[in-house]
């Protein structure tokens, strides 16, 4: 699936395959982890904005530690950070590139997660624009 993301023209059913493996119902292992660096070279190679790059990125390191979830594996753990750490500087880069709210979102969301902001992380990829307004005490 992942030498698909650098190949395929249309990635969608990828993706949904990556979710359903990578994420499922919130849980995140060793394969989770692995599959990172994959999915960020990809993301440099293919040079579009994907918006699923940034959010399963964020899903994955949120959910890290979380319930049941493992740490990352100590062997894994300079490849691991290294690709969130260059996936926050590509988006730092494409987040002009786009104009849609998803992408700009998820986008910032990696972002924050790697400057340690990840409260702050973790709303921007869950919440929409919209949802977050909610949040906005009433006058």
């Amino acid at each position: 699936m992942l030498s698909r993301l650098e190949t395929e023209p249309d990635t969608s059913d990828v993706w949904k395959s990556l979710w359903d493996e990578l994420h499922h119902q919130g849980d995140v292992g060793e394969a989770s982890f692995t599959a990172i660096p994959y999915i960020v070279r990809a993301y440099r190679q293919r040079a579009a904005v994907e918006w699923n790059t940034f959010a399963i990125v964020a899903i994955i390191e949120l959910a890290r530690n979380q319930g049941s979830n493992p740490d990352v594996p100590e062997w894994l753990a300079e490849d691991y950070y290294g690709a969130i750490r260059e996936l926050a500087e590509l988006g730092a880069r494409d987040v002009f590139r786009t104009d849609r709210p998803e992408e700009t979102e998820s986008i910032l969301s990696v972002i924050a997660i790697q400057r340690g902001l990840r409260t702050l992380g973790k709303f921007l990829v869950n919440y929409s624009e919209a949802e977050m307004l909610e949040f906005e005490p009433s006058s």
